[in-house]
């Protein structure tokens, strides 16, 4: 494999390298002229200092694997550290809810800018995250979901919600997730939910025999209502209801390359942003 030029190149530390996810990460890491991969995280018993890039089918591309994330974002940091402003390191991040938050303020702690693709962060800590990363001036970037398609949803779902008042969002993912309803449901709904309105108001009093079988309730009155099971990828779906009618937009992850695009995006955009960032829609 041919090495590129670290100094014309993005410098790039993965969180999760040998998840599915981040290994589609390392595999465009390495085909993308402009990125160079200087760091690979990853807790995978008895592979600690082992390259990823073999460990992936890759070839040699001389970077260890290593559980050490703090170190591996200080290594990263100090490469570029004479480079000058919009040249700095990029972490990307596809771990675990349980760790999401710690690998996040660890990376603009140390200068790093953070692209966020796992889930799971709550209100409470984006918010924390957003003044911390202003205050040190890293652009940073948590992103539900990097599909160009699921931003087109979106996008249609908010249009769509100016005209219906009944609204139910499901999303479908493999039994590996760890969390629900993922974060991209979330966004969906906090989207339709800019509008300033309420949903599903009814006058027929519900009673369920088995609890949550209705699905989480928002305070808007959108229902949100999550699925696990293998064979799933990534999917979503939003159903509005009216007299006689019903509206359904859906979209369908086949495979995980499809989030590339987006994860380049970000990693390319990111470097230039003055604070933090939620949704690919903010970087396209």
């Amino acid at each position: 494999m041919t090495m590129k030029s670290k100094n014309s190149s993005i410098s790039l530390v993965v969180a999760g390298a040998l998840g599915r996810m981040g290994a589609e990460v390392v595999k465009s890491i390495a085909m993308a002229s402009d990125c160079q991969l200087v760091g690979a995280v990853d807790t995978t018993p008895g592979k600690e200092g082992l390259d990823v890039g073999i460990e992936l089918g890759l070839g040699p591309m001389g970077v260890s694997l290593t559980s050490d994330l703090e170190a591996c974002l200080c290594m990263a940091s100090q490469q570029v550290r004479d480079l000058g402003p919009g040249q700095g390191s990029v972490l990307v991040d596809f771990t675990h809810p349980s760790v999401v938050y710690e690998h996040t303020r660890a990376a603009i702690a140390y200068g790093v800018h953070p692209v966020i693709g796992t889930t799971g962060l709550s209100s409470d800590q984006l918010k924390d995250l957003s003044v911390f990363a202003e205050k040190a001036c890293i652009g940073s970037a948590v992103i539900p979901n990097f599909s160009i398609g699921m931003v087109l949803l979106q996008q249609a779902a908010a249009a769509a919600a100016s005209f219906y008042d009944h609204a139910e969002l499901t999303e479908l993912h493999h039994n590996q997730k760890a969390d629900a309803p993922s974060g991209t449901c979330i966004k969906t709904a906090e989207i339709i939910e800019d509008l300033g309105k309420s949903f599903n108001h009814s006058d027929v009093k519900e009673e369920e025999s088995l609890s949550c079988s209705r699905g989480g309730l928002r305070e808007s009155g959108l229902r949100l209502h999550s699925i696990r099971l293998p064979g799933l990828v990534a999917h979503q779906e939003v159903m509005f209801g009216s007299n006689g009618e019903t509206y359904t937009l859906r979209h369908d992850t086949i495979d995980r390359s499809a989030y590339m695009p987006g994860v380049l995006i970000a990693v390319r955009k990111v470097r230039n942003l003055e604070g933090l960032v939620y949704g690919l829609e903010r970087l396209i």
